[in-house]
């Protein structure tokens, strides 16, 4: 990723979707958009919704809605990347970290991941913004 005070360029399409993807979520507070825009030497250009509109630039319409549809081939390049995101290196340190035999029993049992992650935000006493709640309205708004 080359990066600019306004752009974060890629090379991969990829790449600029599941850094993208990133920022929207971690800017929802703040309600600030990104958005992705043909870069300056045939590459991807990630940028905030008010640059691309400064720039007269339009957003390319590629940004899937979620990761609901990923493949493990999409799995395989995320895996294999030398400069990986630092979301993305997380989620996938957590996982190739973790005992193999626990991994397949998870599977196994079909243990519901995301209620085990909802339960672990309620208890943290935060709302799905990450303020404050109190641990009640946390369980309440985690455990629906």
């Amino acid at each position: 990723m080359e990066k600019d005070n306004y752009l974060d360029i890629f090379d991969s399409k990829e790449k600029a979707i599941h850094h993208c993807i990133w920022l929207n979520f971690k800017y929802r507070i703040a309600k600030i958009k990104f958005g992705i825009i043909n870069g300056p030497d045939n590459n991807f250009a990630v940028v905030e919704e008010a640059t691309a509109n400064e720039m007269e630039m339009t957003f390319l319409n590629i940004l899937p809605k979620d990761y609901s549809a990923m493949d493990y081939d999409v799995i395989r390049h995320l895996r294999m990347d030398r400069d990986p995101l630092p979301h993305l290196e997380q989620i996938n340190g957590m996982l190739s970290t973790m005992d193999g035999e626990i991994l397949r029993f998870i599977i196994h049992s079909k243990i519901p991941l995301e209620k085990l992650i909802r339960f672990e935000l309620g208890g943290r006493g935060f709302d799905e913004n990450h303020r404050w709640c109190g641990f009640n309205k946390s369980y309440e708004i985690w455990l629906k």
